[in-house]
């Protein structure tokens, strides 16, 4: 969507980042390689799968009761879509 939104923008005569800044979602492959790169949130999803498993053979075997949460950080990564003027 944040590709939709640049090119958007661009049709639009907008420049990104100098007139509006984008962050895109999910770090896709393909985000470092866009023109601009896309600034985007990367989530862990190894890590969220880890947890999880973790999590459900824990409850499972009465370990922790229903309930907590677990937390897994997402990773800003910037790159030129949002890094605007100097």
């Amino acid at each position: 969507m944040a590709l939709g939104v640049i090119r958007a923008l661009t049709e639009r005569g907008l420049r990104v980042p100098d007139d509006v800044s984008v962050v895109g979602f999910d770090d896709v492959p393909e985000a470092g390689f866009f023109r601009p790169p896309l600034t985007t949130v990367r989530q862990d999803f190894d890590e969220v799968g880890r947890q999880a498993l973790s999590t459900l053979v824990d409850r499972m075997a009465g370990v922790i009761p229903a309930g907590p949460r677990v937390r897994v950080a997402p990773e800003l990564i910037v790159r030129a879509s949002a890094t605007g003027p100097h």
